[in-house]
């Protein structure tokens, strides 16, 4: 009996070799090359160290480092030191940008009352960055406001947002030569002094009601995570949905010796005054505005009657200098070079700039990224060497409009397009829950590592959790779809962080993963988003951080490791397919309202409906919508269907596996990597060039938020009909060169 374990042994040995000297040499590789990731993985994921995070958060949240800041370059200089000490190739790629500071801001409420705003927030003095953040810390301002000196009467215009205008047009309200209050919310903060000076109004205030993130949600700081009073939301208005990056050379580097446009010259500084201001400071301008009361949907949580102002009773002046200078923006690039395929690159970056301190935004991804390279240094000192290159970047000046990322990829275009493999971005991250944006051609990759990946605090798989609150917070038939889902979908990227010039210029395949939903607070872009605050209302213990690094250290790996590169295209089929029929439905959708709202207007229905002791201005009626022909846009996403499920019943005949000296290799993976460029135009979007992506772009007044296929859709929506006959032309073009691209792949396996 003892000697049975081993005659076991040599049989069960004996069956295994036998085993594998009749399986397909393509099934050996594919099984070895699976083992070797899967242990290098439990490796890379046994030495990550929550306690990391929390250290550099602590250090590099002490002092504000906004861009071009003593803080900021100090921060350069200690995230450089780290790369290099773990054995990277690391440098400080330095460009010059614009970036406008204050000089001087006044805000006066002239009549019925005189009442000059503070402009100032209050210091919380428990914080343990207090004393840096008064000393050195940037006042409340927008970035790339006009100076000006202007004064009018005030309008309250809700979000300002172009719909909030048509309903002040219907009530005989114009903001021509007048000065908007709009709060924040709806879209993005440059969009509504936008869409004011194209209403002829001279100035924009934009204030935080107390609705969106103060008391009215909870606790204000430090009590709870939600705004105090006080408190500003600082940010960018440089025209974001046109193009990011530095005002004064667009399309090109920001060398210090680039050829610069004149401030007058640039299409995105904003054309008047912005100034964004806290509630406190809002609730004497609102509460005096007089006119009509604001429309149920346009109210939010201060003590006071909602009035839509407008009728002379409220006058504003404001008073607005900025310094118009170039400052050093510090990008710190550091590299590990591949050992077989060191000219395919992954790109992993977060931004290290901040409007303050920044511990959310960006410190929380930031030191997530800093402890996987961290691990990954370890284990290359260890004798492991990546596959492919890998580039960790760490990025200045994203907070006044992605500049440090945008200008590194407007001046390395050409190169990124021979070698770019993906970029994986992080920013600000919380907890809760997964959420993961960007490439459907690389939804298969995310998807599997959702499902690898467990929630620190549940035990359940990501991709599980996820799953059951969309369950959850669905309806009706839907929810049995989601629950009969097998894998997890990731949505569309639209702008907001580095990956934009990557994606929607250069046609890099992009994921941004972050953690989110759990916690709910104010802090954004105010001074009081510290260390004490994520540390103790978003992140304790860093647990969600720690599984943003274990996140990402997995992409990465994935995309370093396999001998072929897992993009997959039956997603982006579906998805893009889903897209075309959601334009068709617009379209049809468009014409029939049209014909409706005229049988309105023509049958003097909305003078019946309104209020006769109230003026009403009756809307005129709409173009009659054409019929389109969307016959390409369905041909070509036919054709990319039919290629992706070819591509994936050529894979599964292989079952994935290519030895690394295979004769297609190479030109394998080239296809694969470089197919989303296919996607993207020269000729970019229609009055933003610089936007080329044929199916994910900003919308044009949504900032951050996405357009799907943005040139028919937009061309829809502002009713611009021989625009849609020729962005449908030019989108079924970039479907039909990817579609080209998934069977060329094919035919390499």
């Amino acid at each position: 009996m003892p000697l049975l374990p081993k005659k076991i042994f040599i049989l069960l040995s004996a069956f295994i070799t036998t085993a594998l000297f009749f399986l397909p040499p393509s099934q050996i590789s594919l099984r070895a090359e699976s083992d070797h990731l899967e242990e290098l993985e439990r490796q890379f994921v046994s030495k990550l160290n929550p306690g990391n995070l929390e250290s550099w958060m602590k250090v590099m949240t002490a002092r504000p480092h906004h861009l071009g800041s003593p803080g900021a370059k100090d921060n350069s200089t200690r995230i450089l030191e780290l790369f290099q000490s773990w054995g990277y190739q690391a440098e400080i790629e330095t460009f010059h940008v614009l970036f406008p500071t204050p000089i001087s801001r006044k805000l006066e409420l002239t009549r019925p009352i005189h009442f000059k705003a503070a402009l100032e927030e209050m210091v919380v003095e428990s914080d343990s960055a207090a004393e840096k953040i008064k000393a050195e810390g940037l006042p409340p301002y927008n970035a790339y406001s006009a100076d000006g000196k202007v004064e009018g009467d005030l309008v309250y215009v809700n979000q300002g947002l172009p719909r909030d205008y048509e309903v002040l047009s219907s009530m005989g309200i114009s903001v021509k030569g007048k000065i908007v209050i709009a709060r924040y919310g709806g879209s993005w903060r440059g969009i509504k002094p936008k869409v004011a000076a194209e209403h002829g109004a001279i100035g924009c205030i934009i204030y935080n009601d107390p609705l969106e993130d103060g008391y009215a949600q909870g606790d204000p700081y430090p009590k709870g995570p939600f705004k105090h009073s006080s408190a500003v939301q600082r940010g960018s208005v440089v025209d974001l949905p046109r193009r990011p990056g530095d005002p004064l050379t667009p399309g090109y580097g920001s060398t210090k010796t680039a050829q610069l446009l004149s401030l007058e010259e640039s299409d995105t500084i904003m054309k008047i005054p912005v100034l964004p201001i806290s509630s406190s400071d809002a609730l004497p301008f609102l509460e005096n505005l007089g006119g009509r009361i604001a429309p149920s949907t346009w109210r939010g949580a201060l003590p006071i009657t909602y009035r839509l102002g407008g009728v002379g009773l409220a006058s504003v002046k404001m008073r607005l200098k900025f310094s118009w200078d170039r400052v050093p923006n510090y990008n710190i690039i550091a590299r590990m070079e591949g050992t077989e395929w060191p000219d395919e690159w992954v790109i992993r970056g977060n931004h290290h700039d901040a409007w303050v301190v920044g511990a959310t935004d960006p410190m929380s991804g930031l030191v997530a990224l800093l402890e996987e390279a961290r691990v990954f240094g370890e284990l290359y000192k260890q004798g492991w060497r990546p596959r492919r290159t890998l580039i960790f970047a760490a990025w200045d000046g994203e907070e006044p409009g992605l500049l440090g990322s945008t200008e590194w990829v407007e001046h390395h275009a050409a190169t990124l397009r021979e070698k770019a493999v993906a970029y994986i971005n992080t920013d600000g991250s919380t907890r809760g829950f997964l959420r993961i944006r960007g490439s459907h051609s690389l939804q298969i990759l995310a998807a599997g590592v959702a499902e690898d990946v467990n929630d620190p605090l549940t035990g359940e798989s990501l991709f599980e959790r996820n799953k059951s609150r969309s369950a959850i917070q669905s309806v009706g038939p839907e929810r049995r779809k989601i629950l009969e889902k097998k894998t997890m979908d990731i949505e569309a990227l639209g702008s907001g962080s580095d990956y934009t010039a990557f994606l929607q210029h250069v046609g890099i395949p992009s994921l941004d993963v972050r953690f989110t939903g759990e916690a709910k607070g104010g802090e954004y872009h105010t001074m009081f988003d510290s260390f004490d605050h994520y540390s103790r209302h978003y992140d304790p213990g860093f647990k969600y951080g720690i599984t943003l690094a274990n996140v990402c250290g997995r992409l990465t790996l994935r995309l370093s490791e396999g001998h072929v590169l897992p993009f997959d295209f039956e997603a982006a089929a579906t998805t893009f397919s889903d897209y075309a029929e959601q334009v068709i439905r617009l379209a049809e959708k468009a014409r029939e309202d049209a014909e409706v709202f005229n049988q309105l207007v023509s049958g003097h229905h909305f003078q019946r409906a309104a209020n006769p002791n109230e003026t009403y201005i009756a809307p005129e009626t709409k173009k009659i919508v054409p019929h389109f022909n969307f016959a390409p846009l369905r041909n070509s996403v036919a054709r990319l269907k039919s290629a992706a499920k070819g591509y994936r019943e050529r894979k599964a005949r292989v079952k994935g596996a290519l030895e690394k000296n295979h004769p297609n290799l190479e030109a394998l993976n080239s296809t694969l990597f470089r197919a989303e460029q296919l996607l993207t135009n020269s000729r970019g979007l229609p009055r933003r060039p610089w936007f080329r992506h044929q199916i994910y772009a900003p919308g044009f007044y949504t900032g951050y938020g996405v357009k799907t296929l943005p040139g028919i859709r937009e061309a829809i929506e502002e009713n611009n009909w021989d625009e849609v006959a020729e962005q449908t032309l030019l989108t079924s073009a970039a479907i039909e060169r990817f579609a080209a691209a998934v069977e060329k792949a094919t035919s390499l396996r």
